[in-house]
């Protein structure tokens, strides 16, 4: 970027709260149904209809505020915001504007140099969720109203975020904390975290705000940071060849990797906001607030730090398992079967995240159950079987999620311990292997790692290792 400018980047966040039924009416929430069957007389906005506010929204939404410092307005309203989409049947949505249940709070995240940046959050409301167009019919477009009354949580930053990487970093955190508090899912590739970026640029010193470009609906952290790179670098463009940035909503073309002009940027009176006369205002007394935060779960950075002190892990194991909570909670599941908290870890951020990473799956979905990962580590310490042979059985309990012990057994794969079998295939490999152990016994002590590796092939993986490595020596010593 040029040194010249700054960027002054805010995101909108819409959270997706996980109820079952959507906010002012009994009807499902559930994504993938057919299309516009999740619908009644009031999503659809027929005439006479009126709203019923879904308490778990409220909570959800007090539950976010009090993890992020908010401060939890006593008195908040609903209004109307009007305006005309095809996908919006009653030509207005119901959202907050002037008295939002939540603002004024802020969240940390950590920069690749380990500096840590509070950014703010300056509010967070509850609203309703519009229908979907579908542009993919030729030239027809189809409209499915499902999504409509879909509770949503608008999460607005503060304009603190100065590079892409401070965005990515801030949803990454957002993302985290709502699954944490089991209020949304996250899932951006089904809609249910839709990010707004906010982008201008200034001269390096200048404190009032540059013109902002909005650039709608992404879908994912990756466009997030790539839009934001290229919205700042077109700006900058744009001033330094004379011309003026104007305020306007932006798409991301992730195949052509730039943004282009959707509309003219509405300001809030363009919306003719006014309190909805069907919702009485919501209070929220000390004591309802009270009740919800002893609901509260253990949030990321205290499951980090128990990790660290409680299972001594170093803290990039630790950052790596609580990134997300159902990572965190499978490795503590695996914890039920075996107390090594470092094979834990390591099988956990190894082979689990590697087949993780290349399916692209989480792991609700991984086919291998926690226990019998905890029992694969518990084999391998009791010298069941080799670290070797377990690598083996891995891929079995890819297959079918059996209980390592069984595929042991099955497969013939327990570790040979008995000293006399080991001492057996040592005195073959030596007397097969003169060059090797005239060179050890000259001072290469480095060679015994070959001739390790042969008792292990001779022993097709079976030998214990340290048991194969202790023999080789005593045999050798004698020789000497």
């Amino acid at each position: 970027m040029n040194s010249k400018y700054e960027a002054v980047i805010g995101l909108e966040v819409h959270a997706q709260l996980l109820t079952n039924t959507k906010i002012f009416c009994g009807c499902s929430t559930k994504f993938g149904n057919n299309p516009n069957s999740n619908v009644c007389p009031v999503c659809l906005g027929h005439p006479g209809v009126l709203p019923v506010l879904n308490k778990k929204v409220v909570e959800f939404s007090i539950l976010f505020g009090l993890a992020t410092d908010c401060v939890i307005n006593e008195k908040n309203v609903f209004a109307r915001k009007n305006y005309f989409y095809p996908d919006l049947p009653k030509g207005y949505q119901i959202s907050q504007f002037e008295l939002p249940i939540v603002e004024h709070g802020h969240l940390d995240i950590t920069l690749k140099d380990g500096t840590v940046k509070r950014l703010g959050i300056t509010r967070a409301h509850m609203e309703e969720d519009a229908g979907k167009s579908i542009h993919s019919q030729g030239d027809e477009t189809l409209v499915d109203v499902n999504r409509c009354g879909v509770p949503l949580l608008e999460i607005v930053s503060e304009p603190d975020m100065r590079s892409a990487e401070e965005a990515y970093l801030y949803l990454t955190k957002l993302k985290q904390i709502v699954q944490y508090l089991g209020i949304c899912d996250g899932n951006m590739e089904e809609g249910s975290l839709r990010c707004d970026a906010n982008v201008s640029i200034r001269p390096v010193g200048q404190e009032k705000l540059g013109t902002r470009a909005e650039i709608k609906n992404l879908n994912s952290f990756n466009n997030v940071a790539k839009s934001i790179e290229f919205e700042i670098e077109r700006q900058i463009e744009l001033v330094e060849d004379g011309g003026e940035v104007v305020q306007e909503t932006l798409l991301w073309n992730a195949d052509k990797n730039e943004t282009y002009s959707m509309r003219g940027k509405e300001d809030s009176h363009d919306y003719r906001y006014f309190p909805d006369p069907d919702l009485i205002p919501i209070h929220i007394s000390e004591e309802w607030k009270n009740e919800i935060a002893e609901t509260m779960p253990e949030l990321p950075k205290a499951r980090f730090e128990r990790f660290v002190n409680d299972f001594k892990l170093p803290e990039y194991d630790a950052g790596v398992l609580t990134a997300t909570k159902n990572l965190a909670d499978y490795y503590e599941e695996v914890l039920k079967e075996t107390d090594d908290y470092k094979s834990a870890s390591n099988w956990v951020m190894g082979d689990v995240s590697k087949i993780l990473n290349e399916e692209k799956i989480d792991v609700s979905k991984f086919p291998i159950s926690p226990v019998n990962i905890g029992k694969l580590i518990a084999l391998i310490n009791n010298n069941t079987i080799s670290s070797k042979i377990a690598k083996d059985v891995f891929p079995e309990m890819m297959k079918e999620d059996k209980d390592p012990a069984v595929i042991v057994k099955e497969k013939n794969l327990v570790q040979i311990t008995d000293t006399s079998a080991i001492d057996d295939a040592v005195t073959k490999v030596v007397d097969a292997n003169p060059g090797q152990v005239a060179q050890f016994l000259e001072g290469k002590e480095k060679v015994i790692g070959f001739l390790v590796g042969q008792v292990m092939k001779e022993t097709k993986g079976k030998a214990n290792p340290q048991m194969v490595n202790d023999a080789l020596k005593n045999k050798m010593n004698e020789m000497k």
